[in-house]
């Protein structure tokens, strides 16, 4: 371990072989930090907080706090993060609401400078946040997911897998996978194809997602009627992964910007 002789290291903290933590930073008792994961300056992990292997936490990061929430009581929670994520500098992540809960970020995610993760959130493995992003209490994140700068997600909200918000963004429904959306409120634009391509689905699997949505937003169909539709005609596991996205929502999924339907190709 490389420990800067400024740090503060309660007693119980646990710091795995190859650790490294910078000046003036605090690491308290109920703390785990695994192999490899180097803690920049000035940053205060306090509460119950695991953090994995070779994670980058960045100077001024703040993780474990007390959440930002009238509900909570002092009740026992905990800060989750998986394994080679990045925090950049001035992260906060705060602990959860209610006995034993936890707020979760997972495995390889780029969380960049000045975004907030509130209490009780769940941030899928390999999401990227942009600088000032920030989310409120209870949002889920799918896996690959990216929200860029200074977008504001609403409380509880869900972001479903592999979409992409649009800078400055105001979210206050659920986003469905592999979708592009933006806007003050955000709306939907269009399918993610950029990401689509990067994550390595073919031109058949994007042809298949795009089918999949106009019917569900241009088929002139209620809604429950186009879930049934799709459950019927496609039987593939992406069909069954935005089905279930949509009966699950609680607060309503985005609608598709006026105008804007899903005539381009998905190539």
């Amino acid at each position: 371990m490389n420990i800067h002789p400024t740090a503060c290291i309660e007693k119980g903290a646990l710091l795995d072989t190859g650790v490294e933590v910078g000046p003036y930073s605090i690491i308290g008792g109920g703390v785990r930090i695994g192999e490899g994961t180097k803690i920049g300056a000035f940053s205060v992990i306090e509460g119950r907080v695991s953090i994995g292997k070779n994670c980058t936490i960045g100077h001024h990061v703040v993780l474990g706090a007390p959440p930002q929430d009238v509900a909570y009581r002092g009740e026992d929670s905990e800060v989750v993060i998986g394994d080679n994520t990045v925090l950049r500098e001035f992260v906060t992540i705060h602990r959860a609401t209610g006995e034993g809960k936890s707020t979760r970020v997972g495995n390889n995610c780029f969380i960049m400078a000045y975004c907030h993760i509130a209490h009780n959130c769940e941030i899928g493995d390999e999401v990227t946040m942009a600088n000032g992003a920030a989310l409120a209490g209870y949002v889920t994140v799918g896996p690959q997911a990216v929200l860029s700068g200074y977008v504001g997600v609403h409380q509880f909200v869900r972001i479903g897998r592999l979409a992409m918000v649009g800078g400055l963004s105001k979210v206050v429904m659920d986003v469905p996978p592999f979708l592009l959306v933006d806007g003050h409120p955000a709306q939907i634009f269009g399918l993610n194809v950029v990401g689509l391509r990067r994550r390595g689905f073919s031109a058949k699997e994007r042809e298949l997602i795009k089918r999949i949505y106009r019917i569900l937003y241009h088929s002139s169909l209620p809604l429950g009627k186009a879930l049934e539709m799709v459950r019927e005609e496609f039987s593939q596991e992406v069909a069954r992964e935005i089905v279930a996205f949509f009966e699950e929502s609680k607060r309503g999924v985005l609608r598709w910007r006026e105008n804007r339907g899903l005539k381009e190709s998905a190539e």
